[in-house]
């Protein structure tokens, strides 16, 4: 799943952090949001609300925040992705789990 989160990075495709979240949550082109396993129940809390509000659905990874800053160079429990294939790739790779 990091591999694909990576994969989002590099493609342009990932916005990481709450502020970027709760930022790009507004705008349109964002599919899903994605949370780290470690994220505070508080900033679960808020994106969700957020998310909600706006119609993005959230997902909760099993991933730390210190794994997403080795692969995506940023320590992040929030991440918002813009591409529709690699949401659903790390939405199947949760659901196998």
């Amino acid at each position: 799943m990091l591999s694909t989160l990576c994969l989002c990075k590099r493609a342009g495709k990932l916005a990481a952090g709450f502020d970027a979240a709760a930022d790009g949550l507004s705008s349109k082109g964002f599919v899903g949001v994605l949370l780290a396993a470690d994220v505070s129940a508080k900033t679960e809390k808020e994106i969700r609300f957020f998310a909600e509000k706006h119609g993005r659905e959230v997902v909760k990874a099993e991933f730390l925040m210190d794994d997403a800053q080795k692969a995506v160079g940023k320590r992040a429990g929030v991440f918002l992705i813009s591409d529709e294939g690699l949401y659903g790739s790390i939405k199947k790779h949760i659901a196998a789990k």
